[in-house]
């Protein structure tokens, strides 16, 4: 038998997830560009990602797996995206990224559902993420301040999987719980 102690892929997952975000809003709220984005989505946000979502498939972890791998793949999407309008291979219009956008708000919308069976901590980033994709998509359909309210909105977002990624470091390493991740919403009958 195997005693072993493995790392947990999420650290990694949410770090990047929380810090690629978190340079997309600085932009959105005007007081950043879009290379650090470019950069942490392909790298952090995108690959880091995909790779934490692939070894959650490892751990049996079938939210994880399927939520860092989605938002890797997000991050690697949009930097593509950004990449070709700037080479002029396609110029996406704001309708095409809306469109982008509102394929990956209702993505959230299930993964806010499952967790709510998780933890409040959980709840509250999945929250903010959804309500976030739904401000962006009314942004890139007509109402462009919705992108600026969505970028202080999705700070907040980013703040929280930062929150879940120290608590699960800090916890780990101290032995004891420091910092709660709340109770599911939702129980398991």
């Amino acid at each position: 038998m195997n005693d072993t102690k493995l790392g947990n892929p999420a650290v990694v997952g949410l770090a990047g997830f929380g810090l690629t975000t978190l340079l997309l809003q600085f932009h959105n709220i005007g007081i950043g560009g879009l290379g650090p984005v470019l950069a942490m989505g392909l790298v952090f946000g995108g690959l880091a990602q995909l790779i934490a979502g692939f070894m959650e498939f490892k751990t049996g972890n079938n939210f994880g797996f399927a939520a860092f791998s989605s938002y890797g793949a997000f991050w690697i999407g949009l930097s593509v995206i950004w990449l070709l309008n700037d080479f002029d291979v396609y110029k996406s219009s704001t309708t095409d990224i809306g469109l982008y956008l509102v394929g990956f708000t209702l993505l959230t919308a299930i993964f806010w559902v499952g967790s709510l069976y998780i933890h409040t901590a959980m709840t509250i980033t999945f929250a903010t993420l959804l309500l976030g994709f739904i401000l962006l998509d009314f942004g890139h359909f007509g109402f462009p301040l919705m992108n600026v309210i969505a970028g202080y909105e999705l700070i907040i977002c980013a703040f929280s999987a930062w929150y879940m990624m120290a608590a699960i470091i800090i916890n780990d390493l101290s032995g004891k719980i420091l910092l709660p991740f709340g109770k599911p919403c939702i129980k398991k009958k």
